[in-house]
């Protein structure tokens, strides 16, 4: 299954990437400079355009270890059907779990100036077990999803969810939500609390998010407020709040999150980027609400058994399900080569990566039916990349040393091709 979405995925690039090429046609160039900056915004967030609705690409087509091949459709209403309202939705299928997923939403616009926009959804569907989202986040869309392929634990959840975002200021973006979900493992766990396993739990949670861009320059327009200039750094923080008994929860629980993002260098194409992610959780906190270290390795016994698809921020030597964590900081430096001037549609880029990651858990006996380690003692992987070889793809090759090297040296070895494309 994985062979046909991949070779999927290289005929869409070539499409996108020939689409990208400047016209040759100068009667067009005028028209064609006006429409394709913007359409390529649209495929950028991931959105076909049409005129009432904008179809969502991230249901067309996906695959994981549970689900198998998900397919389906969504999307969301646009500017010219309100700018005042909007409903969003999607629904696919897995064809090896056999069932379908879902989500249905609305929101309506309280403030124009300010992007104020009150939210409910109702959702019902999978999600990854020790996953971490920010309410700010601003919509990364990617054509091929690499980490997705190989993970196999996950949990279902059925959440009903109100959201208020509002834009405070320019540079700094806040998100509140109230929501309430049924959580049911896919992997027979179970979270003993008081002499109780809880297999299946209800979590109600309060969350705040901020997202604080100091150095990005801002215009307001009439679909709110868009960024048109990038800067560095960017900082996100959120806290959750898991209340017990107020709304029918089970668990009581805190839980901090921190992101930040710095660049240097003034090139576009040859920089240094440092990401550094932590997150902390106090109290009665299931293993599907608390954190892992992004990990991206399959367990198979050779190199190119192994071989897969490497992701953006994740640790591509980590074996999915290995380590989990309460509390844990992560560090990522990247620094992008200037790129090889082999022609003006061929520049290889070459980027070099060190990952580093410490982490800790209490109460490790809460957790039943499930075997991992910590990351107390600290993880590191180096390696490198040389990206858009070809249609976007390319190579990685990254090497895992220190506290974590396992006795077989080709264990700390994962060989894998990236998939790089800007529209």
């Amino acid at each position: 299954m994985v062979k046909p979405l991949i070779s999927l995925v290289i005929l869409l690039s070539f499409v996108l990437t020939q689409a990208q090429k400047e016209p040759q046609n100068t009667t067009n160039q005028k028209s064609d400079s006006l429409i394709n900056p913007e359409f390529r915004e649209y495929l950028g967030n991931g959105f076909f355009p049409t005129k009432y609705f904008n179809i969502d690409l991230r249901y067309l087509i996906k695959f994981n270890q549970y689900e198998g091949l998900r397919s389906g459709f969504g999307g969301e209403t646009n500017s010219t059907f309100s700018n005042k309202f909007r409903v969003n939705g999607y629904i696919v299928y897995g064809f090896r779990d056999h069932n379908f997923k879902y989500s249905i939403g609305s929101g309506v616009r309280l403030a124009q100036k300010t992007n104020t926009w009150l939210n409910v959804s109702y959702t019902n569907d999978l999600e990854e077990t020790g996953s971490s989202n920010y309410l700010t986040d601003k919509r990364i869309f990617q054509l091929f999803q690499p980490r997705l392929i190989n993970i196999d634990l996950f949990y279902k959840h059925i959440t009903k969810a109100i959201t208020l975002e509002h834009q405070l200021g320019s540079k700094l973006l806040t998100a509140t939500q109230v929501s309430r979900s049924n959580i049911t493992p896919t992997f027979g766990y179970a979270y003993v609390m008081n002499d109780v396993p809880y297999s299946e739990y209800i979590v109600s949670k309060a969350q705040i998010a901020l997202n604080w861009s100091p150095f990005s320059s801002f215009s307001f327009e009439e679909n709110g407020i868009k960024e048109i200039q990038v800067g560095f750094p960017k900082l996100t923080l959120q806290v959750a709040k898991s209340f017990e008994g107020p709304l029918g929860g089970d668990f009581n629980f805190t839980k901090l999150d921190f992101k930040t993002v710095q660049r240097f260098g003034e090139s576009k194409d040859h920089f240094s980027e440092v990401t550094v992610v932590s997150g902390l959780a106090i109290g009665n906190a299931p293993l599907t609400h608390l954190y892992h270290a992004y990990p991206n390795n399959i367990t198979k016994e050779t190199i190119l058994q192994r071989f897969s698809v490497a992701g953006i921020n994740s640790f591509e030597t980590m074996y999915f399900n290995e380590f989990f964590s309460d509390r844990f900081v992560t560090l990522q430096f990247k620094h992008y080569l200037a790129p090889f001037k082999i022609s003006p549609h061929y520049r290889p880029q070459l980027v070099l990566i060190t990952r580093y990651a410490v982490g800790d858990m209490d109460n490790l006996n809460r957790h039943q039916n499930i075997s991992f380690g910590t990351l107390e003692k600290g993880y590191t992987e180096s390696g490198f990349e040389i990206n858009k070889l070809l249609f976007g793809f390319g190579l990685s090759l990254s090497y895992r040393y220190g506290a974590y090297h396992l006795p077989e040296f080709g264990d700390n070895i994962a060989f894998k091709f990236t998939f790089n494309m800007s529209l």
